[in-house]
């Protein structure tokens, strides 16, 4: 039973990047728990998401993600939209920046908010388009099968492919998911509910599209020695509903809550109210009819 749990435990792949990367987050987010008042619901979700993402991507079920598409896929579910999705609804950003050291904030964290290439890169990867049609573009490039084939050969690109599903979904569910009106959130209230339904559209097409393929569209996988002893098709029906039916669902969650933050923002009078055209006295008694 412990040796079970410790394989599972010990990364398939190493990566020190990763391991710092998470460990550093963790920190900080404990830290800030404790400086600030936050509840339950938010550190379970963010917690909750952490732990998906250190699961999927350094213990041994990356291990089943390289050696069997359908498992590469639940992989990419989880990493870019479940994940993201949880950590985003906690709203961890002020908690992130209050476990920072007040030494930090103000000599490191202030100057790169202010500078150039960090509020470029951000404007651009926080602009509503860009990231909408990256959240897609991520989800459906990685399934052209020569590129699947060169992610399994080539594991520098592997984990680009990885990075830029989490990125990619962090990016996308924190606009969809702003609790601030607009502006200053970059993303307009109606249209937050919208974007799940628009994102998911060339998802289910693309899902379909696997599920019912009659040819093993990924043999890299035959090459690479599978996991499991399923049927190849059955294992990439099963992968194709998993692009399909749970990412729909996901983002349809994803779409209620934006729902949920738009009603609360027009409850409580934080939406921007459309001005009608003032008419003076003059005007009005211009435009009586004889």
């Amino acid at each position: 039973m412990i040796a079970t749990l410790l394989k599972w435990a010990v990364p398939w792949e190493f990566s020190w990047v990763f391991l710092a990367t998470f460990l550093l987050a963790c920190v900080l987010y404990w830290r800030g728990s404790r400086r600030l008042r936050v509840g339950f619901a938010r550190q379970l979700a963010f917690w909750v998401g952490m732990a998906i993402i250190y699961l999927s991507l350094h213990t041994y079920l990356d291990y089943y993600a390289e050696h069997e598409f359908f498992m590469h896929r639940l992989q990419q579910l989880l990493l870019h939209h479940l994940a993201p999705l949880l950590i985003v609804t906690a709203y961890p950003v002020s908690v992130l920046r209050a476990g920072l050291p007040l030494r930090w904030r103000v000599h490191l964290l202030r100057p790169l908010q202010r500078s150039w290439p960090w509020r470029a890169v951000l404007g651009v990867l926080m602009n509503p388009t860009v990231a909408t049609v990256l959240f897609i573009v991520f989800v459906l490039i990685w399934l052209i099968p020569d590129l699947q084939t060169l992610a399994m050969l080539d594991w520098r690109v592997y984990r680009f492919m990885n990075w830029t599903m989490l990125i990619s979904g962090f990016a996308y569910w924190s606009l969809v998911l702003d609790h601030r009106p607009h502006p200053p959130g970059r993303m307009v209230a109606g249209m937050r509910v919208l974007s799940p339904a628009i994102t998911m559209s060339p998802q289910i097409l693309a899902g379909a599209i696997v599920t019912f393929s009659r040819t093993d569209l990924y043999p890299i996988f035959e090459i690479c020695g599978r996991a499991f002893t399923f049927n190849v098709l059955t294992g990439q029906m099963i992968g194709g509903l998993i692009t399909w039916v749970p990412a729909a669902m996901i983002e349809s969650i994803g779409g209620l809550l934006a729902l949920r933050l738009w009603l609360r923002l027009s409850r409580n009078g934080r939406l921007p109210r459309r001005r009608l055209p003032v008419r003076t006295p003059a005007a009005i008694a211009g435009g009586m009819p004889d």
